[in-house]
Order: structure tokens, then C-alpha cells, then sequence
């Protein structure tokens, strides 16, 4: 496609996303621009819903990237900077309705930041999920395997806390404070563990995959050894309802991480410099979801998970329907707008 038959095809939606820009920020050039009848339209075309501006800024960020790769007319790529430039300020910045902005960022702009990184996603996943399953089934069939990765005096611990007679989380009611203390507890630990899946991408993404997998396999070391020891219900029904947000948090932060890693040793036409910016900008709803999952996750185990008096089977039905919420959630949320960004993208 020649800058000439780039430019004829999508300069109506350049310039629908300028009048509505122009009409977000009042600027008195939209005023002056037309009278009468075709002021009227221009004004018609500005006030546009904010999903639609969004849809059509997305689709000039995409726009922008093809004309800088392709090497197109200084004047062509200057006028789509100048658009993503406000329209991420209209989008991004405006001040006005902060909840509804919350609102949008994590029933919009979060689900569709991870399935634009669904790749990332699916490789954190098995990366962090095999090492699991693998040393998990090591430490089933082989109980002694579990002391390659955990010391004796934690395996001693795990028996403690889970056994029938167990002294831990699971088997004694703790005070208000106990529970407001496990909260703050489980916070540093979920958090330091996302935090470093997601900084190791600064390595080249060899940090995330290192703290996937070994996180990964410490989780599938306890599991397999419990299950040997026959404390299911009492292992399964703590970890299952607060796990559907930790352990997604987790992945969540890994593929952020990857994504970080990936820029860097393929920064394309950019410097590694501007590379990693880009790719930390794009990662940030993504660190916004595994935080939130990570406090909902800490607020779960401690007030809900190790409480006596819910029952396993209680635990196990609140426990799937999360999991199938936060499926859902992904997978689906969002998803109207997705369809309308295709639409912009290939419209004209």
C-alpha cells in the first residue's frame, strides 16, 4: 500500500477521532471551523461515546506504528503523533468522573490488556503450570522428592499445619487481630512473589521464566506431598477459593514480565530504551489486575479460607465459581469493545 492509498483510507477515521478530540477539549479552532448546517455535522461527528473514542485512538496507535515501519512521509506519521498523543490525554488524563474511569479500566481496559497478551499469557501459563504438575506428581509418587525443594523442618511445618491434628491456619480459630495479621502477611508474600515474576523481565524475560517455574514448582512440591499424605480435604478446600486469584495474579505478572523481556530482545525499529518504555506502558493494566487479585486473594485466606466454620464442600462450591468467574472474566469482559475496535480497524 503506497503513503498516498494509506493516507485515502483511513483519513475518515483520523478525522473523526480529531473532531471528537476537538470537542472533548473545547478548542475554539472546532468552533470556527464550519457554520451552519456543516457545524451542526462536525459537532454531531465530535460527540462521540467515550468506547468510541477509544476504539478509534486504538486504531491510530496501530495506524502510527504501520506508517513509522513502513517509513511514510514525515507529515503523515507527524499528524498521527500529534492524534494518539491527545487522544491518550483525552482517554488516559481527563479529570473528570474518576470512578467512571476505575470503572472502565478494570471492566474494559484490563481484559482486553490480557488478551492482547495472550501469547505471553499462554507461555507464562505453561511455564509456571508444568513445573507444578510435573514436581507435583514427582512428590505423589515419591514423598522423599519433596526435600529437593523444600527443607525438612518446612515439610515437619506442612504436616503441621494440614494434619489431622493440625495447629496451623486450617485447624485452630485465630483472633480478629490473628486474621487482620495473616492479611497483612499474605499481602508482602503474594506481592513480593508478582513482583519479582514481573520484574525478571528486565533480564531479557529469563527472570520471569526462572521465578514462574520455580514458583511453579514449589507450590507443585506441596501439593503432591499432602496429597501422599492424604490431607486433600484439608489442603484443597483452604487453597481452592483464594488460589483462582493468587495463582492467576501470578501468571499475570509473569507474562507482563515476558512481554518486558520480549521488547527487549526484539525492539524492532526502536531503541531498547524507548522499547522497554513501550512495553511497560502496555503492561501497566496488567499490574493493575494481578494487584487487585492479589488483595482480593489475601482478604480471601485469611477471613475466609481458614475459617472452621464453613465446611469443605462450601469451600469447594465458592472456590469453582470464582475460578469460572475469573475465566469469565479474561476471557469475556469486554469483549463489545474488542468487536468494535475491529470494526474501526478495518473500516474505510
Amino acid at each position: 500500500m503506497t503513503p498516498l492509498q494509506f493516507e485515502n483510507t483511513y483519513r475518515p477515521l483520523w478525522d473523526e477521532l480529531e473532531a471528537a478530540l476537538d470537542h472533548l477539549e473545547g478548542t475554539p479552532k472546532f468552533r470556527k471551523k464550519v457554520k451552519g448546517a456543516d457545524a451542526k455535522k462536525a459537532r454531531d461527528e465530535g460527540k462521540r461515546p467515550a468506547s468510541r473514542v477509544a476504539a478509534l485512538y486504538r486504531a491510530t496507535c496501530e495506524h502510527l506504528a504501520l506508517a513509522r515501519s513502513r517509513n511514510y512521509p514525515g507529515h503523515l506519521t507527524a499528524r498521527l503523533e500529534e492524534l494518539t498523543a491527545r487522544a491518550h490525554q483525552a482517554v488516559y488524563r481527563r479529570p473528570d468522573g474518576s470512578l467512571s474511569r476505575l470503572a472502565r479500566l478494570f471492566l474494559i481496559d484490563v481484559p482486553q490488556a490480557v488478551r492482547a497478551h495472550r501469547l505471553y499469557m499462554w507461555t507464562a501459563t505453561l511455564v509456571f503450570g508444568l513445573p507444578l504438575l510435573v514436581v507435583g506428581l514427582l512428590c505423589y509418587f515419591d514423598p522423599g522428592f519433596v526435600l529437593s525443594v523444600h527443607d525438612a523442618s518446612t515439610v515437619k511445618e506442612f504436616d503441621a499445619m494440614y494434619g489431622p491434628s493440625s495447629a496451623g491456619p486450617v485447624g485452630r480459630a485465630r483472633s480478629a487481630g490473628g486474621d487482620w495479621n495473616a492479611f497483612g502477611f499474605y499481602i508482602m508474600n503474594n506481592v513480593g512473589i508478582a513482583f519479582r515474576c514481573f520484574a525478571g523481565g528486565v533480564f531479557f524475560g529469563l527472570g520471569s521464566l526462572f521465578f514462574l517455574g520455580f514458583n511453579g514448582a514449589v507450590i507443585g512440591a506441596v501439593a503432591g506431598y499432602l496429597t501422599f499424605r492424604g490431607y486433600t480435604e484439608t489442603f484443597y478446600s483452604f487453597v481452592v477459593t483464594h488460589g483462582a486469584f493468587e495463582l492467576t495474579a501470578i501468571v499475570i505478572s509473569g507474562a507482563a514480565g515476558l512481554a518486558i523481556g520480549h521488547a527487549l530482545v526484539a525492539p524492532r525499529r526502536l531503541t531498547r530504551a524507548q522499547a522497554l518504555k513501550k512495553a511497560a506502558a502496555e503492561a501497566v493494566p496488567l499490574m493493575y489486575c494481578a494487584t487487585a487479585m492479589l488483595f482480593i486473594a489475601a482478604a480471601l485466606e485469611a477471613f475466609w479460607s481458614s475459617s472452621r466454620w464453613v465446611s469443605p464442600q462450601v469451600k469447594y462450591g465458592v472456590g469453582g465459581f470464582f475460578w469460572l468467574m475469573v475465566f469469565l472474566y479474561l476471557g469475556w469482559q469486554g469483549r463489545t469493545t474488542d468487536v468494535e475496535d475491529a470494526k474501526v480497524t478495518h473500516a474505510g
